[in-house]
């Protein structure tokens, strides 16, 4: 009878509890960062910077898992079909978010309906770079009436049909009516390693992995693709310089988290990550390997998506490309 006339007493104080908030509930387990690519790509590298800091300050473990396939589609498939609770992200490139769905129709997830935004992560600049032994043009104008010049005679390596590279050049290739022959590799490194042997001519690369052959001579830099000069290679011009009006494109990194998390579990994602991303150590290391850091507001991410995925429409039909 105690015990009965005890939780009897209780039952009331329970119904008057404050139900618990959303905010307050988030992590209650560890949280899991899906990378859609292999260990050590950029991916990668944002995905375990931001689940380091991550797991420093939200009271649960942050673990960046690598599922990889299909460009992508693996990963994003798994986390849009996750539980919408904040436990499970995903941290993945311009390809995930936007070129898949301008390249693939029935791409198997729909990169804006199936996700929440969590920020825009990080950006970097594509270079076009070009064999020094292979290519006699020092300029962007010198280089395109080279390649005019040698119609029917060049080639260009990619990480991918579908990839950044792939797009800049055929954004490239329709701005400045020329036409070298796509040469498609599985990676940037080895699509650098070909541009280096002379097996192709030029190639657009992201800044991060071409840095080093650029400073030990091994390939030319004609231009980046930023709006303004970057600070790893300062005597580069960028495209704008060279003739070319508004060719600004960047290789980016975004967070999301599947549609449906609520409001603010998608707030505190947000803080969280964009704290984890400007931390000072964070910076230092990004900035080192070529990315800037943006960090921004989920609402500024969401426009920029959608802006990159018509943009990218474009280019894509107007080149009549296809996947593999």
């Amino acid at each position: 009878m105690i015990r009965r006339r005890t939780l009897l007493a209780a039952a009331p104080l329970a119904m008057l509890a404050p139900p618990l908030r959303a905010q307050d509930a988030w992590p209650n387990r560890a949280v899991t960062v899906l990378v859609p690519f292999v260990a050590g790509g950029p991916s990668d590298i944002v995905a375990r910077v931001i689940a380091t800091r991550m797991g420093m300050t939200v009271g649960q473990p942050v673990v960046a898992e690598n599922r990889p396939g299909a460009n992508g589609e693996v990963a994003a498939r798994a986390v849009a079909r996750s539980a919408p609770d904040g436990h499970t992200l995903l941290v993945g490139s311009i390809g995930v978010f936007a070129i898949n769905a301008a390249l693939r129709p029935n791409l198997g997830y729909d990169p804006v309906r199936d996700f929440a935004p969590i920020t825009l992560a990080v950006t970097t600049p594509n270079v076009l770079v070009v064999n020094p032994q292979r290519v006699p043009a020092n300029t962007l104008p010198e280089l395109v009436a080279w390649l005019k010049a040698n119609a029917g005679k060049t080639s260009y390596s990619t990480s991918g049909v579908g990839s950044s590279d792939h797009l800049t050049m055929e954004l490239f290739k329709q701005e400045t009516g020329t036409d070298p022959t796509h040469v498609p590799y599985g990676g940037g490194a080895a699509a650098a390693t070909d541009l280096i042997a002379g097996n192709v001519q030029l190639s657009f690369q992201n800044l991060g992995t071409v840095a080093g052959h650029i400073q030990g001579g091994r390939l030319k830099a004609i231009a980046v693709t930023s709006r303004s000069r970057h600070p790893i290679l300062p005597n580069v011009p960028t495209a704008i310089e060279g003739g070319l009006a508004d060719f600004e494109v960047t290789s980016w990194q975004a967070a999301m988290a599947p549609a449906g998390v609520p409001a603010p579990i998608l707030a505190r994602l947000n803080a969280e990550a964009t704290a984890a991303l400007k931390h000072p150590e964070s910076v230092q290391r990004l900035e080192q390997i070529g990315f800037t850091v943006v960090a921004g507001s989920a609402e500024d991410y969401g426009r920029f998506q959608r802006a990159e995925i018509e943009r990218w429409k474009r280019v894509v039909q107007a080149a009549n490309i296809r996947p593999e």
